[in-house]
């Protein structure tokens, strides 16, 4: 049984709820740490190490299709931590950058 393709409008709701979701994700230990709780100097940096080589870790040989945009989304998440020093700030751009050329890639393969 084949599934039905997506209409863009399912593509980009599915985009919005994953970033959504990604980005809640990344932000709960600032939540967590949020208040009276002082949060360890070495989090942020370890999250965003973490999140980096999770980001990073499969790219293999699908370079223009997943490759590019992650890297891309890595270098704006740097760019925008080292102009601001605002980590949750560089996880909002990251998220939204890669989720963004994550679907702008995959409309450039659709139509090769």
């Amino acid at each position: 049984m084949t599934p039905t393709p997506m209409t863009p409008l399912q593509m980009v709701i599915a985009i919005v709820i994953s970033a959504v979701i990604t980005f809640s994700l990344r932000a709960l230990p600032f939540v967590i740490f949020h208040g009276n709780r002082k949060m360890p100097k070495w989090l942020p940096a370890m999250i965003m190490s973490i999140l980096i080589i999770y980001c990073l870790k499969d790219i293999g040989d699908n370079m223009f299709g997943v490759g590019i945009p992650r890297l891309l989304a890595v270098v704006i998440t740097g760019g925008s931590y080292k102009l601001w020093h605002n980590t949750f700030v560089s996880m909002a751009a990251g998220t939204l950058s890669y989720m963004g050329l994550l679907y702008l890639f995959s409309h450039v393969l659709t139509m090769a």
